[in-house]
């Protein structure tokens, strides 16, 4: 079942004339990792507000389940069927951990008492490895990685059915950053969420059912064993894939001999 479906998307910054992507054609379905990879300013972090409606595409349509964002409540999206994981996290600094989860419970409508809530949100904060003594500590008095893996569990509060993430281990130390990935996998092959994962990590790539590169606007699915990504350059070593279907792909492939 696709989850979410871009139809001949395009996207151009207001008041310019640079177009970021051009009829763009993706489907993501549930129970997959997705990764996005590419080059800073490539366009990744525009193509995942969009996925998660914090904007809206120039022309073409993105659907959640059969229903347009442009025309739904994308606050209710966002607070029921997406969960987001900010690279700059938006956390605040001078609630504890606890209360960081329980503010997204409370704006999402989860049921249940405060003494749940709690409950459930220290089983997520462990999940992440956050340990009881530092879920009760104050976001500024926790470290960057720490505050990255509350950032992940924050997502996940409202046990949302997508999973949009930006670089969400980009701060973490290789063990936990392994076990990061491993949630990950699990929520789409065990519990059938669409996770979608923008990333410069070749680690990252490595739990993905596809992995789509971007380039100069335009979408190519690419070939796992051969798409280790570098991390200085931010540039996949390999480019070989096929690319997503786009307007002008389906009109050179008509001219094609033999199709």
């Amino acid at each position: 079942m696709n989850t979410l479906t871009l139809q001949d998307v395009s996207y151009k910054y207001d008041g310019t004339t640079r177009t970021i992507f051009k009829d763009v054609n993706l489907q993501f379905e549930a129970g997959k990792v997705y990764t996005i990879v590419g080059k800073s300013g490539a366009g990744k972090s525009t193509l995942l507000s969009l996925l998660s409606g914090l904007d809206t595409a120039t022309s073409g349509s993105l659907t959640y389940n059969g229903e347009n964002l442009a025309t739904m409540n994308r606050s209710q999206y966002r607070a029921k069927k997406a969960g987001i994981i900010f690279q700059s996290l938006n956390l605040l600094p001078t609630a504890t951990a606890i209360d960081n989860i329980i503010l997204s419970m409370n704006i999402s409508g989860v049921k249940g008492s405060r003494k749940n809530k709690k409950v459930m949100a220290l089983e997520l904060l462990e999940k992440v490895g956050i340990s009881p003594e530092k879920a009760n500590r104050k976001i500024l008095k926790l470290s960057g990685g720490e505050q990255q893996r509350i950032g992940i569990a924050r997502a996940l509060a409202h046990n949302p059915e997508l999973i949009v993430a930006d670089e969400p281990t980009g701060s973490l130390d290789k063990d936990t950053e392994a076990k990061i990935l491993k949630i990950f996998k699990s929520l789409a092959h065990n519990e059938g969420k669409c996770v979608i994962i923008v990333t410069h990590s070749k680690k990252v790539t490595t739990i993905a059912d596809e992995i789509l590169g971007l380039e100069k606007g335009v979408f190519k699915q690419l070939n796992k064993s051969h798409m280790p990504v570098d991390r200085e350059t931010n540039k996949p070593a390999s480019k070989q894939g096929t690319q997503v279907t786009t307007q002008k792909a389906r009109r050179a492939a008509g001219k094609q001999p033999g199709r």
